[in-house]
């Protein structure tokens, strides 16, 4: 996750205190590469300090959101998962067979939606694109006996 404060500052810049559970939650959330959800980043906290409750991780996150560190995401009818609300705007491919998230940026759908908002006699405020796709498959190939016809 890309925070562009160290934690420190992110929770002063918040009136958050920085607790020793909080502090290795947003370590954890700052060390992911990835898109974790509570359990996730519980299982994750847990392995540097298997004291910090489950209930811990859900308060944090639900008070980094609330404060507007995280962004909420629910992709499909998967669990909340989390991200910085620090990034650039990007969209995401999620992958239908792993739950994987894939972020990405293209400035041809970025102009489509704004032309197409503007056809339509709106501006857009925000949006979020969420692509929910499977790997290719490949065709499967014919039996040696019928590719040699």
């Amino acid at each position: 996750m890309r925070f562009k404060s160290d934690i420190a500052t992110l929770c002063r810049d918040h009136g958050l205190r920085l607790t020793g559970p909080r502090r290795i939650i947003m370590k954890a959330l700052a060390e992911s590469i990835d898109h974790p959800d509570a359990v996730e980043l519980h299982r994750r906290v847990t392995k540097i300090d298997p004291g910090i409750a489950i209930a811990t991780v859900y308060r944090t996150l639900r008070l980094l959101e609330e404060k507007g560190v995280l962004e909420r995401h629910v992709f499909g009818d998967g669990p909340a998962r989390f991200e910085s609300a620090e990034q650039e705007h990007h969209d995401h491919l999620i992958d239908m067979d792993t739950g994987d998230v894939i972020e990405f940026r293209s400035d041809e759908i970025e102009r489509l939606q704004e032309e197409i908002a503007r056809r339509h006699g709106f501006e857009i405020v925000s949006h979020r694109l969420e692509i929910y796709v499977r790997p290719l498959r490949q065709p499967r190939r014919a039996p040696r006996d019928e590719r040699d016809r």
